[in-house]
């Protein structure tokens, strides 16, 4: 069970996703915290209700609602409430629905085109390196390898001091 990073006692019922200058934080609050921290119902839409109104307005209603993916069965209607996709064929059985969604957040593109947004052109090479060997690191500790995970612990750091 996750508990509450306010008051450590009450089961964490409410998280919150805050991004503030590409910096990504979270908060697992229980009600009550969450209340005196501001998060109230009123601030909080469900993704579902988000994505069922920007997909309803680029593809028909009663078109969406015949939709439902061979392989696992789930409908269309089901994702739009619960925001979460059954199995890999649902991408193609709500292609006319998820392209539009897609499109629209990843500025235009139907593809996944990284972390990086494209405002900020394209990522450096150095960046590139860190969050290879940080997976590199991460793998080494899980696989006992300490030395190998010290050696990169070492690399990641000189290319941090370098950026």
């Amino acid at each position: 069970m996750l508990y509450c990073q306010q008051c450590k006692k009450q089961a964490a019922t409410v998280h919150v996703t805050e991004i503030d200058q590409g910096e990504k934080r979270e908060r697992h609050l229980c009600q009550n915290c969450a209340e005196e921290k501001g998060y109230t119902a009123e601030k909080v839409v469900p993704f579902g209700k988000s994505l069922a109104g920007f997909i309803v307005q680029n593809v028909g209603a009663k078109e969406l609602a015949e939709l439902t993916c061979p392989h696992c069965e789930l409908t269309f209607v089901e994702f739009r409430n619960s925001g979460l996709l059954g199995c890999p064929g649902d991408y193609d059985a709500f292609e006319r629905a998820l392209v539009p969604l897609i499109e629209r957040a990843h500025e235009g593109t139907s593809h996944h085109v990284g972390k990086i947004p494209r405002r900020l052109g394209t990522p450096r090479p150095l960046e590139n390196d860190l969050v290879r060997l940080r997976g590199e690191l991460t793998k080494a500790v899980n696989e006992e390898k300490y030395e190998q995970a010290a050696t990169l612990r070492d690399q990641i750091k000189t290319l941090e001091t370098e950026s």
